[in-house]
């Protein structure tokens, strides 16, 4: 193994509008437009954006409006994994530069606290990953209501589509997954007249602060990012493992070691309380042995330590869950996500004998697949992870 780590027919765009404005209460609920045809990727962005905002024009009288409406758009994410990619971030460029070139009267904000404050829509996406294609969803939410005004989808070729991870979540030693995260997935396919997710609406604002961080560290603007880590941390929102992985990372990339692994030792306890909890260790080739450069397994031994640590001091009796890739025979893969998590298990044991008698080895294989791509680069790194799974204690 490689090491781990629509086509759809629409009216005119101007008729539609004249016609909801002249007798918006006769348009009735949009119906959401679901393209099944495979596009190219640009072509599945425009379908799906363009039938989205002419839903919009329906339900909520957009084109009856002289001042321009404000639409927020929270960068669109990768269903499985939770990640902003370099795909996600073409959709949301793309976004950002069609709707307002097509649709006059509707101006598309940056995910910022100031632009929520004047907007009156928020605009979610993501890409969902079929074995040849990716399904764009598409929703657009009343802020004050919460709920879904109109939705669409349109499914695009797998060719050329880059999904490789932005240096964030390239970087980070966790899976980016958790309740807020979820809560956006789900949003992103929900028919229209439902309710948003609440756990996500709820913490709208400190996610843009989050958002700003991570701009921040994705060039390399680490101090800065750290800043603003630290003053998503402080809102009442701000226990999120987003918001503890860009600190760790932050920190480390400015050489705090100290404060780095008292991070990542609230990182390690956090997903413990959740028991969400998947740690990305990289490994050799078909072998139980750390991938050799510094400059990533540097920090695993400080991992291993906190992840000791707190699992002794919180007495929690765990799964040291391995996995793999989809790159080889599944019963090799059974086989060695196993002996690498019996590996795991005996260095933490070397941390802490209590360890040793609360922990058991598992090996899945690539049966838990997150991405499933098989590429066995940094795309499919969440397939070749350990997960540290909170069971019942004598069982």
């Amino acid at each position: 193994m490689s090491p781990r780590f629509l086509q759809f027919s629409t009216l005119p765009r101007l008729f539609l509008g004249t016609v909801c404005a002249i007798a918006l209460a006769g348009c009735g609920t949009p119906k959401p437009v679901v393209g099944n045809e495979p596009q190219q990727f640009d072509q599945a962005i425009a379908a799906a954006t363009d039938s989205l905002f002419r839903q919009s024009q329906e339900a909520a009288g957009f084109m009856a409006r002289r001042n321009k409406q404000a639409v927020v758009l929270d960068p669109t994410l990768d269903a499985a994994s939770g990640q902003q990619t370099a795909a996600t971030q073409m959709l949301d460029r793309t976004i950002t530069e069609r709707v307002p070139r097509n649709f006059e009267q509707i101006e598309v904000l940056p995910f910022q606290t100031t632009s929520l404050a004047k907007a009156q829509y928020l605009l979610v996406g993501t890409l969902v990953r079929a074995q040849a294609t990716y399904r764009i969803n598409l929703a657009l939410i009343d802020i004050k209501a919460g709920s879904v005004v109109a939705q669409s989808s349109a499914v695009a070729r797998k060719d050329g589509v880059d999904m490789s991870p932005l240096p964030y979540y390239r970087d980070s030693p966790v899976l980016i997954k958790d309740k807020v995260t979820d809560g956006y997935v789900r949003t992103s396919s929900m028919p229209t007249g439902q309710k948003a997710d609440a756990t996500y609406m709820e913490r709208i604002a400190t996610a843009a602060v989050i958002n700003d961080a991570t701009v921040l560290y994705n060039s390399a603007r680490y101090r800065e990012a750290l800043g603003q880590y630290r003053s998503a941390l402080a809102t009442p929102a701000g226990d999120q493992i987003r918001v503890l992985t860009g600190i760790y990372l932050s920190v480390s990339k400015l050489g705090q070691v100290a404060e780095a692994e008292e991070t990542f030792g609230r990182l390690v306890a956090y997903g413990i309380a959740t028991n969400q909890l998947g740690v990305k260790f990289l490994f050799n080739p078909g072998s139980t042995e750390f991938w050799a450069d510094p400059q990533v397994s540097g920090a695993y031994g400080m991992w291993l330590r906190q992840i000791a640590r707190q699992a002794s001091r919180t007495k929690v009796c765990m799964d040291i869950v391995g996995h793999t890739s989809k790159t080889g025979a599944e019963d090799a893969n059974e086989t060695l996500s196993l002996r690498r998590a019996t590996f795991i298990k005996q260095r933490l044991s070397a941390d802490s004998a209590d360890v040793a008698r609360r922990t058991r080895p598992v090996g899945m294989g690539s049966k838990q697949n997150i991405v499933g791509s098989g590429t066995d680069d940094v795309v499919d790194a969440p397939d070749r992870r350990v997960e540290f799974s909170i069971v019942e204690c004598g069982k």
